[in-house]
């Protein structure tokens, strides 16, 4: 699964960890001037979202581009066209112990300049951009540059390997203390997709850090909220997809070149999906035990997982035939398989399996195909040494919400969704051995194949975002209270007249929450579900955005706004309520004002007004707000 090339995701939300009276853009935030404004951003970027450097020399052949110590590797297009052997060199890892390749090392870069632009350059810039829009943001702002902090990482890691190689997670936990000591309060962490996962391991690692009784204080004092958007909560389908046939994501490389490069990086079970019903015992046992790391590490699933099909998820994900014919010919031509056939034999035919989510996380599957599939077996033993039986946390088991004051779950829906596929024999060689037969989607509440027929499973209430599907993003909503209240508004700036609200509906545990409103086709809403009631001192709040993609909310302006207000409010100290209002969303900078060539005006006129500055090339570009941002963030106090 690839990250989205994250824009100026935080821009709102990063506005009042200035330092007090910071001036901004132009007289639209001189008055954002909070007490307790002393708050750090630290931003855990997703999967190949950070760059890679060489720390080696290499010398290319038949290409004047080598590789010399702090080239760019990940990513560097032109070297990735002329060289791509080279260039793999030093992307692939040792499938079993990460190391590196004898002839290339690789190493994440470190600062914003490591998550500001994958590729840089006047083509490929813009096209990899990443966090390079949302520090000019913050600078037009008037931010300071030490409220700012990336923890950029090695994506092709495994977690315990993170720690073991680069002792990411030390590292991570000075940034925190660092951050208290210099901005004088905690640190909002922003999470997206596979970074999430990088801060749930983070959380469970520094309770064997910490003294117990030191845990839950060591987080309020340096963790003031956290941010997760598109979270793969229960992991991701396309994540089955790269590893059997290979996900290029754009990238000018063959998908057997792709599979063979992922199916090297340790993180790449990481994202495997995995039932809600199955789960490790919770037993630290590398201070606890005598050693015996798989007797205190059982997996096992509840009856439910029995009860019910497909792990809970929509359908199976995997279909796989499997070959009848070994040795060496594993892969047959259609051809060959007919021959064989003539003399009538039923078992010459493939035998086709189905795999649900639990089956492909517990390893059944990789035994299953491992005689036909040599990435199986070191896939298999990634799963079993670094997973199951890491002694920190199995990650491919269900989240429990973190003991955190304040979570924000985002995540995009109802865009059409992988959730399974149907796989055969191809007949080529490894890497190309497995070839896609068919593709299950989810969309608008139902499930259907590529070619479009409806297929029969469990579709949830809404589909994915595109990349994860609903099932995974929506596990958060089990972190909400006993009583929820719903709100949907419009994502566009509105009067309040389209908002619908529900207070305090009952919501049980590990039950989806579907909101009973209306909904205009041509309007797209955000739903707000935040608790009614709530553990004293913790909050917990779920935004669902329509038609949001997993490698683009993070671009989405209605989010920095959203995220902005949120935080505005939170840290006010006349604040009313427990979550900012939804009642009407007014423009908040000169960009949302804009002329509405019907009227002959500018839009919003009793907050945005017609200045021409010298340079506007455009009636749009001439509206601009007529009181400061501050003054219009009072209404949402």
């Amino acid at each position: 699964m690839r990250e989205s090339h994250v824009a100026k995701l935080a821009v709102f939300f990063i506005l009042f960890m200035a330092a007090t009276g910071g001036e901004g853009n132009g007289d639209n935030s001189g008055d954002l001037t909070i007490e307790n404004a002393k708050l750090s951003g630290i931003i855990i970027p997703g999967f190949a979202s950070t760059q890679l450097r060489a720390w080696s020399i290499l010398d290319c052949p038949y290409s004047p581009l080598d590789f010399n110590p702090l080239d760019l590797v990940w990513l560097d297009t032109t070297k990735l066209l002329s060289a791509v052997n080279c260039w793999l060199k030093c992307m692939l890892l040792e499938p079993y112990n990460q190391t590196d390749h004898p002839e290339c090392k690789s190493r994440p870069d470190s600062g914003l300049s490591a998550i500001t632009e994958l590729d840089p350059g006047y083509i490929t810039g813009p096209l990899s951009s990443v966090w390079k829009e949302w520090v000019k943001w913050c600078i037009e702002f008037g931010i300071e540059p030490n409220s700012i902090i990336a923890v950029p990482y090695d994506w092709r890691l495994s977690p315990s390997k993170l720690e073991e190689r680069d002792l990411y997670f030390h590292k991570l936990k000075i940034t925190f203390e660092t951050a208290l000591k210099l901005r004088g309060g905690p640190s909002i962490v922003f999470a997206h997709s596979l970074g999430n996962n990088v801060f749930r391991y983070f959380l469970e690692w520094l309770k064997l850090e910490i003294a117990p009784k030191m845990y839950i204080k060591w987080l309020d004092e340096h963790i003031h909220a956290y941010f997760a958007v598109g979270a793969p909560l229960l992991g991701a389908t396309e994540t089955v997809k790269a590893t059997l046939s290979g996900f290029t994501s754009g990238l000018p490389v063959s998908e057997g070149t792709a599979r063979l490069m992922f199916n090297s990086f340790g993180s790449s079970v990481w994202m495997l999906p995995f039932s809600k019903h199955c789960r490790t015992d919770n037993v630290y046992w590398k201070h606890f035990s005598d050693g015996n790391r798989k007797g205190h590490h059982a997996y096992h699933c509840d009856e439910y997982e029995f009860q019910t099909n497909y792990s809970g998820w929509p359908t199976n994900i995997i279909n796989i035939e499997i070959p009848s014919s070994r040795g060496d010919e594993a892969y047959p031509s259609f051809m060959d398989v007919a021959q064989a056939n003539m003399s009538g034999m039923d078992c010459g035919f493939p035998t086709q399996l189905s795999f649900s989510a639990r089956e492909v996380s517990d390893g059944t599957f990789f035994k299953t195909i491992a005689e036909y599939d040599p990435d199986s077996q070191r896939l298999l033993y990634q799963l079993e040494e670094s997973y199951h039986g890491d002694p920190v946390l199995n990650p491919l088991t269900p989240w429990e919400r973190p003991p955190l004051k304040n979570i924000f779950c985002i995540y995009g829906l109802d865009s059409k969704t992988e959730v399974g596929y149907y796989f055969a024999p191809s007949g080529k060689p490894y890497p190309d051995n497995w070839i896609i037969t068919d593709v299950i989607y989810e969309f608008e509440g139902s499930l259907y194949s590529r070619s479009g027929n409806l297929v029969e499973g469990n579709p949830g209430a809404a589909s994915g975002d595109g990349t994860v599907p609903y099932h995974s993003l929506s596990w958060c909503k089990n972190w909400l209270g006993p009583k929820v209240n719903l709100t949907r508004a419009p994502q566009s700036e509105h009067d309040g007249s389209d908002v619908q609200v529900h207070l305090n509906v009952e919501h049980e545990n590990e039950m989806d929450i579907i909101p009973n409103m209306t909904r205009s086709a041509r309007v797209k809403y955000i739903t707000y579900y935040e608790d009614s009631e709530s553990l004293p001192g913790k909050r917990t709040a779920v935004w669902e955005l329509d038609k949001a993609n997993h490698r683009n909310i993070v671009r989405s302006p209605v989010l920095m706004r959203e995220l902005w207000l949120e935080m505005w409010h939170d840290i006010h100290p006349d604040k009313k309520f427990k979550f900012v209002t939804k009642g009407k969303r007014g423009p908040l900078r000169d960009e949302d004002c804009y002329w509405d060539y019907g009227k002959a005006r500018c839009a919003w006129p009793e907050h945005c007004e017609y200045r021409y500055v010298f340079g506007d090339v455009h009636l749009g570009q001439s509206c601009r707000l007529k009181n400061s941002t501050a003054d219009l963030l009072s209404h949402y106090v």
